[in-house]
C-alpha cells in the first residue's frame, strides 16, 4: 500500500496511478490519500506499508515529479524479501527522502 498526505495540499496523483497502473499487476500497488500524515515540515509525505513486511515514511516526495522514483521505490520494495530494501541506490532520490524504516512485525 503507498500511502500519500493531501494534508498541506491537495495533490493531484492522477499521473502516479497512470504510471504504477503501467508499471505493475492489477491490484499489486493500491494507493491511498491520507488527510494528514504529521510530516508538515516536509511535505508531501509518503509511506509503504503492507503485512509482513518492513514499513517505510518519506518526507519531502514531489508525487508529480518523482513518478519515476515512487515506481523505482515501489518495484525495490516488491521485490525485497519482507520489504527490507538493502540497496537504496535504485529509488533515485527518495533513498535522500527516507526519515525511517520500521521492521515488520
Amino acid at each position: 500500500m503507498l500511502h500519500l498526505c493531501q494534508g498541506c495540499g491537495r495533490t493531484d496523483l492522477a499521473d502516479l496511478e497512470s504510471a504504477i497502473d503501467g508499471a505493475f499487476a492489477a491490484r499489486q500497488v493500491r494507493i491511498v490519500a491520507q488527510p494528514c500524515m504529521n510530516g508538515c515540515a516536509r511535505p508531501v509525505s509518503m509511506a509503504l506499508q503492507s503485512a509482513g513486511r518492513a514499513t517505510y515514511f518519506f518526507a519531502g516526495v514531489d508525487p508529480a515529479t518523482d513518478i519515476p522514483d515512487i515506481v523505482a521505490t515501489l518495484r525495490a520494495y516488491i521485490n525485497a524479501p519482507q520489504g527490507w530494501i538493502e540497496d537504496a541506490r535504485p529509488c533515485g532520490r527518495l533513498r535522500l527522502c527516507l526519515v525511517g524504516r520500521v521492521p515488520t512485525l
